[in-house]
């Protein structure tokens, strides 16, 4: 006998389609490295140099063991071997090849190591995670360190009452220099603050960088946006406590960039371009133009000596007359240089600690590798910048339909590339650890997938990820 029904003739329901166990645990394990590469002093000031020297053989080793076996099966995707950063790894050879004529042997092949290191973490990310991964990926580590900074910085004042020095050491009788401590204790009496990195300057750009991480993706509509607002808070908390000029700069020009990728994604012809383009480079021209004249008031105004905390005056003299001993292939690569090393031992100094680093991404590579060195990072950076711009500008496509919407993710690598270069003008961080890490990752990625979502793995995420159309 025929039967009704109000449910129409269609498929049993299923249950949504999951990522594989071990997809989770790369991810996971993805995040880890992010997070030791972010907070790389903070293993050091955990574990000493030995420690911190053996987890990052340790990773390394295992991101080989993962990905060798992952090559040899095409998965999750074949290697784009002709998308490979070329330039980026012209400079890590050319950093190997230095120890030839290197006036520092044994850090050239110390610090080369570390770059090695780095850059193949930097290639394995790229390679096997998509870029909603990426940026979640990110978001995840960006979090643990904000998080863990906030818990020391609370143990210190609330349970310590007093510095904490690196590796745990037990306070020594008379007063130190602040330098040393790895954290000051200064979260209630409106000092600077250092957190779980034990460095303001990192801990500022670290969460500067989280700002725009929790944007894009609260732009994104992705889950749980109240708790991304509140982890954006406790990040411009920290950005304001820090108190460091370096990241404040790079604040202003992110927050420049991105207005102006955003009116460039509103332009509907190539004549409205052009003048965005016109009136963005005169407007930033005479805009540094200002900061150039007014310099020593707005220094003044931040706290900061004329000579830029003594780079200009000590560090940077220094550097130059070293580096024109040797102008066309530098002195040889060390980047970090080795305080313990006797080309570096007392050096420079500042507050009686040996300076490892120039304070200056380009000055630091004339001195290693000369000129040829700086060509080379110009171009690995140029290029960088131009396809992350282009990235974030040009609305997403790949057949006839022009009118799809701009995803909010598109926006992370250029604001990420300019937060280095400006950086880069004041330190020396752009070019070695996390710094460089971001180079390579973001130079491979925008080179073999230069559109989300399309050419990647189509995760269930991926295809339902919410979107707003901007017009």
């Amino acid at each position: 006998m025929a039967q009704y029904t109000k449910h129409p003739v269609a498929a049993p329901p299923t249950a949504p389609e999951r990522e594989s166990t071990g997809h989770l645990l790369l991810r996971g394990y993805v995040i880890v490295v992010l997070i030791i590469t972010f907070a790389h002093s903070a293993v050091y000031n955990l574990l000493g140099i030995n420690g911190a020297g053996v987890t990052l053989a340790v990773f390394t080793l295992a991101t080989l063991g993962i990905g060798i076996p992952m090559l040899a099966r095409n998965r999750p995707q074949p290697f784009r071997w002709r998308r490979l950063p070329w330039t980026a790894l012209g400079y890590t050879t050319l950093a190997l090849v230095s120890v030839a004529w290197s006036q520092w042997r044994g850090p050239t092949l110390l610090t080369w190591a570390l770059l090695a290191a780095v850059t193949v973490n930097g290639l394995f990310i790229a390679h096997v995670l998509t870029w909603h991964e990426i940026v979640r990926a990110l978001s995840s580590a960006f979090k643990w360190i904000l998080g863990l900074s906030l818990a020391i910085e609370l143990w210190v004042s609330l349970v310590l009452h007093g510095p904490l020095l690196p590796n745990f050491q037990t306070f020594p009788d008379g007063k130190l220099d602040p330098q040393w401590y790895w954290v000051r204790d200064n979260l209630f009496d409106g000092g600077r603050i250092q957190g779980i990195v034990g460095n303001a300057n990192l801990l500022a750009i670290i969460s500067l960088f989280a700002i725009i991480t929790f944007g894009v993706l609260f732009a994104a509509r992705a889950r749980w946006r109240t708790t991304l607002a509140m982890w954006m808070l406790l990040a411009a908390y920290f950005l304001f406590r820090t108190a460091s000029a370096t990241a404040l700069a790079c604040a202003a020009a992110v927050a420049v960039v991105l207005a102006v990728a955003l009116l460039m994604r509103r332009a509907r012809t190539p004549g409205a371009r052009t003048r965005i383009y016109v009136v963005a480079i005169g407007g930033t021209v005479v805009a540094a133009t200002a900061v150039w004249l007014l310099r020593e008031p707005l220094l003044t105004l931040l706290g900061r000596s004329t000579d830029l905390t003594g780079r200009s005056d000590k560090i940077w003299s220094e550097v130059l007359k070293r580096a024109g001993e040797h102008p066309l292939f530098g002195n040889g690569f060390s980047s970090p240089w080795i305080p313990t090393d006797p080309a570096f031992d007392h050096w420079i100094t500042d507050h009686g600690i040996t300076v490892f680093h120039a304070h200056n991404m380009w000055l630091d590579v004339l001195l290693q590798l000369g000129v040829l060195g700086v060509i080379l990072m110009a171009v690995a950076y140029v290029s960088l910048l131009w396809r992350s711009w282009f990235f974030a500008i040009d609305r997403p496509r790949w057949d006839l339909d022009a009118e799809r919407p701009f995803s909010p993710l598109t926006l992370l690598p250029s604001l990420f590339t300019i937060v280095l270069l400006v950086q880069g003008l004041s330190e020396s961080t752009p070019i070695m650890l996390w710094g460089w890490m971001l180079l390579v990752l973001l130079s491979f990625k925008l080179k073999s997938v230069p559109l989300v979502g399309v050419g990647e793995r189509d995760l269930v995420f991926e295809r339902g990820a919410r979107q707003r159309r901007v017009p």
